[in-house]
């Protein structure tokens, strides 16, 4: 299978969280053209903890409609922040190697971006080249679907009706907090 992962992150008190879109070449048109729909005139990206509870609701419904699927890498961050992303990051690429995905878009964060390539490498190992997985950064207003992971980590952090609105589109929960 050749998906591309789309992935973002959220922090709720000492819970990492790790959002990764997972998306089928046959989607990517589909979902930016819809994702780009959703935005208000002017808006140059959707930001979940900036929209309204009335916008949420309507561009979680959409996702649902759209039969989006995520899985949701969740960590503790008690002993650092990175630490915790770099553990979610391992753990997703060997994810994506074992459904061969073929590309990784990561929502940039400038300068810690060196943390996850050097992870990325790390998890790829010898075989880099043979896996065929490509990876990259890019500033979220850079493509529509790195908006898809921010929704999803912002509701299943908020929980309550925001979790149970959200959990159609959460194919797998990864917990990697240690016990």
């Amino acid at each position: 299978m050749s998906l591309h992962a789309f992935v973002d992150e959220s922090r709720r008190n000492s819970t990492y969280l790790l959002a990764a879109a997972l998306v089928e070449p046959r989607q990517l048109s589909h979902l930016r053209k819809l994702l780009m729909g959703l935005r208000m005139p002017n808006q140059r990206e959707l930001h979940f903890k900036k929209e309204t509870p009335a916008r949420r609701r309507l561009i979680v419904s959409r996702l649902i409609d759209a039969d989006v699927r995520t899985d949701l890498y969740v960590a503790c961050c008690r002993r650092g922040e990175e630490k915790a992303r770099q553990r979610c990051v391992t753990r997703l690429t060997d994810d994506l190697l074992d459904v061969r995905a073929h590309r990784l878009v990561m929502d940039s964060r400038e300068v810690r971006d060196e943390h996850d390539q050097l992870t990325i490498r790390l998890a790829l190992g010898k075989r880099a080249r043979e896996t065929g997985l490509v990876y990259e950064h890019l500033a979220s207003e850079n493509d529509p679907l790195l908006w898809i992971p921010d929704i999803v980590a912002w509701c299943y952090g908020a929980g309550d009706d925001w979790l149970r609105r959200i959990k159609p589109t959460v194919r797998n929960v990864i917990d990697l907090r240690e016990p």
